[in-house]
């Protein structure tokens, strides 16, 4: 977004950076940036704190006011991670001929069919729509017992929006089932990775990808990084 201020600039559009990473900010020095120590994903800082996200986007356009620039502010609040992943009980599907992710997935169907019921929409359909989600875990699974990603069974072979698709109807589903207020910034996350079935899979084909010498882009970008 940085870089893409200068474009936008030189167009004679004004604009303000909302930044998450410093580094990233000082190196690309858009005309105006207002640093947030917030967790990424959450520019605002706080879900559902209108008072809060108010503050921040005052402080951002505020800058437009500065005679010249390069401008870079920092929000004064800092705001940790929570990485403690969020409770949400799955409920069972018993199938001694499927694998614990695909009973786990099972399990959670009703719940999104909740979700996208009450939303109307749904982030699943980039590389498989939701009814193939079964199978886009049995790839994965496959790639953890040994088959070439090149051989697998994913549309396009993109790993990464097959991930992303049974990231989605996971979160989506357990958004319906989780207890208590809305889940801090990455205990989703934290969850799908750390506690799921299918998020087991997803670090395992992963693993076996970059073990084969698979590309870069292939593996890493499966799961966060600092996963």
């Amino acid at each position: 977004m940085s870089v893409l201020a200068h474009v936008f600039e030189a167009a004679g559009i004004a604009t303000v950076t909302l930044a998450s990473t410093l580094s990233v900010v000082e190196r690309t020095q858009p005309p105006r940036a207002l640093w947030c120590d917030f967790p990424l994903g959450r520019p605002l800082g706080k879900p559902q704190d209108p008072e809060f996200q108010h503050d921040v986007l005052a402080r951002a356009f505020a800058l437009l006011d500065a005679e010249s620039g390069p401008v870079l502010a920092h929000h004064p609040e800092v705001i940790e991670a929570d990485e403690t992943p969020m409770s949400c009980q799955i409920p069972p599907s018993f199938d001694a001929q499927a694998s614990a992710a695909v009973q786990e997935l099972r399990g959670l169907r009703k719940a999104w069919e909740r979700s996208f019921a009450k939303r109307g929409a749904t982030q699943v359909g980039r590389s498989v729509e939701v009814d193939g989600i079964e199978g886009a875990i049995a790839a994965l699974e496959s790639i953890a017992a040994g088959t070439p990603w090149k051989d697998a069974d994913i549309p396009g072979k993109n790993t990464i929006s097959l991930v992303h698709d049974i990231r989605s109807y996971y979160e989506e589903a357990a958004m319906e089932l989780v207890d208590g207020p809305p889940p801090a910034g990455r205990a989703a996350e934290a969850w799908f990775y750390e506690v799921t079935e299918a998020g087991k899979v997803v670090m395992a084909a992963r693993q076996a990808i970059k073990d084969a010498e698979g590309p870069f882009p292939v593996w890493f970008y499966m799961a966060p990084g600092h996963r």
